[in-house]
């Protein structure tokens, strides 16, 4: 039988994003967590199994917490059309005001930083999951929008879920401005009443192939 735990994993999970938040990946280091905790260096890996699986989780957390928020927000604007676009936009803003350090090393701290080559397959193959679950997310918006899911569209919502946000607001620290969220919001709205490129056409069917 595994022993029992005999402290909260959440606690370790905080400390390591605190460091991170603060320090940046080099700053997780095992011994560092188990000071900050009083947890044991063998708990934590008891727990974790390594630094690597350690981070990883970290990571997800903190991803999770995002996706939740960013789905909420959505969901508020009765799951799709504009104004879910524009708020789901504003996801690292509500997302930092909920959430200060998740948010300080979620969007601050690079992920191949945090993320190594050498994480458990479980781990990354719980990332492999949040980022299929992030596209599937922009299908359903631009499906809604405009009734299509093809790479343009998606491309579109993109630039108003990922590019934006990066440029007005976490670039230039002003996820608390909210004139800053007034300009990301109308930027938004911009671009969604331009819509996405034309699908590509098809190729023309060559005459020496059978239709």
């Amino acid at each position: 039988m595994p022993r029992p735990r005999t402290h909260d994993p959440g606690t370790v999970l905080d400390a390591a994003e605190t460091l991170a938040a603060h320090g940046g990946a080099s700053a997780v280091t095992i011994r560092a967590v188990a000071t900050a905790t009083g947890v044991s260096n063998g708990a934590i890996y008891h727990t974790f199994g390594s630094r690597s699986e350690l981070l990883g989780r970290t990571w997800i957390r903190a991803a999770r917490r995002f996706g939740a928020v960013q789905l909420e927000l959505i969901d508020a604007h009765d799951g799709g059309g504009v104004e879910a676009v524009v708020a789901a936009a504003d996801a690292p803003a509500v997302f930092a005001q909920r959430f200060p350090a998740s948010s300080r090393m979620l969007l601050t701290v690079r992920r191949g930083d945090l993320l190594g080559d050498d994480l458990p397959a479980e781990v990354a193959d719980e990332l492999t999951g949040l980022e299929r679950s992030l596209i599937e997310l922009m299908k359903r918006l631009a499906l809604d929008l405009w009734g299509r899911k093809d790479a343009r569209a998606v491309d579109a919502i993109t630039t108003c879920l990922v590019d934006l946000p990066t440029a007005i607001l976490l670039r230039r620290d002003r996820l608390a401005d909210p004139t800053a969220r007034e300009h990301l919001r109308a930027a938004v709205r911009a671009v969604l009443a331009v819509g996405p490129a034309p699908r590509t056409p098809p190729s023309p069917i060559d005459p020496k192939e059978p239709a």
